[in-house]
C-alpha cells in the first residue's frame, strides 16, 4: 500500500467507522515529532485536524472521534427504525 502524506504528516494509522474515516499523521520536525488526527474523505480529502505534541494523545483521540461516529451512526440508525411504520401481524385463524 502506498504511503500517503498529507502537509507533511506521515499517515502511520486510520479507523474507518460508516464510511467516515479517522487517520492520525506524524511529522518529524526541528522541534520535535508533532501529531494529527484529521477526518478524512477519499483518502485525499484531510479536514478538522487536532494537533498534538504526544502521541498516545493523538491515539486517544483518533479512539475517541471513531466513537462518536459510531454512537452518531447508531443514533441515526435508532431514529430511523422509530420512523418506520409498525409490521401488519397477521389475524390468527
Amino acid at each position: 500500500m502506498e504511503q500517503r502524506i498529507n502537509e507533511g504528516y506521515v499517515i502511520t494509522d486510520s479507523v474507518h467507522v460508516g464510511s467516515a474515516e479517522f487517520v492520525i499523521g506524524q511529522n518529524e520536525t526541528k522541534y520535535g515529532t508533532m501529531y494529527v488526527t484529521w477526518r478524512c474523505s477519499n483518502g485525499t480529502d484531510y479536514y478538522w485536524g487536532h494537533y498534538f505534541d504526544d502521541h498516545f494523545a493523538a491515539q486517544k483521540d483518533l479512539v475517541a472521534r471513531a466513537q462518536e461516529e459510531v454512537q452518531y451512526l447508531d443514533a441515526k440508525r435508532q431514529s430511523q427504525e422509530q420512523q418506520k411504520p409498525p409490521k401488519k401481524k397477521e389475524r390468527e385463524r
